[in-house]
């Protein structure tokens, strides 16, 4: 029964980080500037369109990472 508990939790964590990650990539859109940086790849082809935003990625996961630096400290 104790791992069906620990289960339950890992799948309410992941929906969690799933919802806020949801939020983010909708209120992204809102900023100006943001998914329009040099860096980022946009491939247009006819009715087809890629767009991989590695340049908004690396920024980012510099600011996480400096922000999960500094609140993680004990």
């Amino acid at each position: 029964m104790n791992g069906a508990s620990s289960t339950g939790k890992v799948f309410m964590l992941l929906g969690i980080i799933l919802l806020v990650l949801g939020a983010v990539i909708t209120l992204i859109g809102k900023f100006p500037g943001i998914g329009k940086l040099p860096g980022n790849i946009v491939v247009k082809k006819g009715n087809f369109t890629f767009f991989f935003p590695i340049t908004t990625c690396i920024i980012l996961s510099i600011i996480l990472s400096l922000f999960f630096a500094l609140f993680s400290r004990k």
